[in-house]
This record gives C-alpha cells, structure tokens and sequence, in this order.
C-alpha cells in the first residue's frame, strides 16, 4: 500500500466520524444508519452494554429517540489502517444537548470497506463524564 493510498483510507474514514456528528445533530436518521454496513455494530456512549447490531436495528433505534437539539463535537481522531479494506480509529467526542449538562466521551471504531464505500464496521462509545 502506498502513502497515498493509506492517506485517503485515513481522510475517507475521518470523513464518516464527522459526517456522523453532523447527520446525527440534523436528525437525518436513515443516512446515519446507511454510515453502518449492514450487519454494522452500535454501541452508544450512554449504553456500552447494549449493542444495537445491523443496519435496521440501528435505524429503527435513531427512529425511537424522542425529538432534541444536539451538538456533538468531535476531534483528536486518529485512523489506523489494517489493509486495503480495514481501518480502525479512536475519536473523542464531546455532546451538548439542549438543557442537559454537557457529556464527554470516546469512538473506538472499526471500519470497513463495503460496495458502497467505507462504513462502520463497528461504533462502540463510552463516556469519562
């Protein structure tokens, strides 16, 4: 693999991160669910020990959330290839939500290469605060 193409896996795997943020702050559910692979993995930082797996599954629980404004700010992202079609990555995340103290977290992420692009493989959050 080349420095270069190690260098777009990196750029194309931080692209979805932050697409994540903004699509989940806009509320633009079936495009975040389509950031998955289908048979993708989600942990939320406010429930590591509940795992949404696949695609539907995740949607259908973006779907359930009760309407709220949200920010989520996300920086400090480091990828690290594995191959042609496999990356993971660590990212820190902090969320602001209207009324609610702001919360402060970690990703660990692993992404993989799909017919479609690159996607998560598997979104596992956790809190520090």
């Amino acid at each position: 693999m080349t420095g270069d193409e190690r260098r777009a896996i990196e750029a194309d795997c931080a692209r979805l991160i932050a697409l994540y943020a903004n699509l989940n702050d806009e509320a633009r559910w079936a495009e975040l669910a389509a950031l998955y692979a289908e048979d993708g993995l989600m942990t939320r930082p406010t429930a590591p020990d509940a795992p949404i797996s696949g695609r539907a599954a995740i949607l259908a629980a973006f779907q359930s959330r009760p309407p709220r404004k949200t920010r989520h700010v996300c920086s400090n992202v480091v990828i690290d290839v594995e191959g042609p079609a496999a990356a993971r990555g660590t990212s820190a995340m902090v969320l602001f939500s209207e009324g609610a103290a702001p919360l402060a977290g970690s990703f660990h992420d692993r992404f993989v290469l799909t017919a479609e692009g690159w996607r998560f493989a598997e979104r596992r959050g956790s809190l520090a605060w």
